[in-house]
């Protein structure tokens, strides 16, 4: 069956076909739900790094899809960031021969090692979720070995008493007894935020903070004391129903600035008509349980492979 399977770069008119094929081949209906989103986060939004769309044909018709990227954080390593492949085209080697082009395509650009694992600051998921067998399989019988594990966790916003909905007006008003104000990020706040976010975090959140501010379907609150930056919280950079990052600096930690601005962004996502959101590759699992009644629901394996050297 591999003959009859033909793989080329996409182009970004096709960007529209690539959305289509992954509304059919999304298992999950989270995913399926905003696949249109993710195409965008994962290809045009992303133009600042090497990033390549790639099909698979059978004829004239679009069986299999997949995009990958360079990271702009670390030389060498190549990320592939979505593989969908119709149901009824799976097990016929055309996940294979995706993979397998996506590997040239990224040794020619540098890459000495190809990780299954999301790129942020634009990414859609951390790395493969577990309900997706096939794709775990298939990255195992490939040679790709499992490198970390990642989880989500989901805040209910569906009822009104829910933890997630919680008012902060108590919250907001001992905060402002100590000279702290909590309001929406406007993107005239954009570089004062970008700049907290590096010379805090490191990283790449002052790109997803970038992606929040001032974008429909997203957006970010922020806390400050005599005009200084003291925390943030945002959602929507890679996916509507997603909420992050967010950070407070070490010396507000234990302050209720986190609960805060996380209620705040939660609330505003309900606002917006979703019944639950989704806290995206989490770190401090006690504290969104805490202060939103958040549980682990996703669960998401990060696989990596050393490209054989020619």
């Amino acid at each position: 069956m591999d003959a009859e399977i033909t793989v080329t770069e996409l182009t970004a008119d096709l960007v529209p076909s690539v959305v289509q094929l992954c509304q059919q081949a999304l298992d999950l209906p989270e995913d399926a739900a905003e696949a249109a989103s993710i195409v965008d986060v994962l290809w045009p939004r992303a133009a600042d790094r090497p990033v390549v769309g790639l099909g698979a044909y059978r004829g004239a018709d679009l069986v299999g899809a997949l995009i990958c990227s360079m990271s702009s954080a670390e030389p060498g390593i190549g990320h592939v960031d979505l593989v969908a492949v119709l149901p009824d085209q799976r097990r016929q080697g055309v996940g294979r021969a995706l993979l397998r082009r996506a590997e040239r395509v990224l040794a020619e650009r540098g890459a000495t090692e190809v990780l299954l694992a999301g790129n942020p600051p634009y990414y859609a998921w951390p790395g493969i979720d577990v309900r997706y067998t096939p794709a775990v399989c298939a990255a195992l019988a490939i040679g790709y070995q499992q490198d970390r594990t990642a989880w989500n966790m989901t805040a209910d916003l569906s009822y009104d008493g829910s933890p997630a909905l919680r008012s902060t007006e108590a919250g907001e008003r001992r905060l402002a007894g100590q000279g702290v104000t909590v309001r929406r990020a406007e993107p005239a706040d954009l570089p004062a935020l970008t700049a907290f976010a590096r010379s805090t975090f490191g990283g790449t959140w002052d790109g997803e903070l970038a992606g929040s501010v001032g974008r429909a379907d997203a957006g970010c609150h922020l806390a400050e004391r005599d005009g200084a930056v003291l925390g943030f919280a945002a959602y929507g950079s890679s996916r509507p129903s997603w909420f992050g990052p967010m950070g407070t600096a070490p010396a507000a930690e234990g302050s209720g600035i986190g609960g805060v601005l996380l209620r705040r962004c939660l609330r505003d996502q309900r606002a917006a008509g979703l019944d639950r959101a989704e806290i995206g590759w989490v770190g401090p699992v006690p504290f969104y349980s805490g202060s939103a009644g958040a549980r682990i629901e996703r669960v998401f394996f990060l696989y990596r492979r050393v490209l054989p050297t020619t």
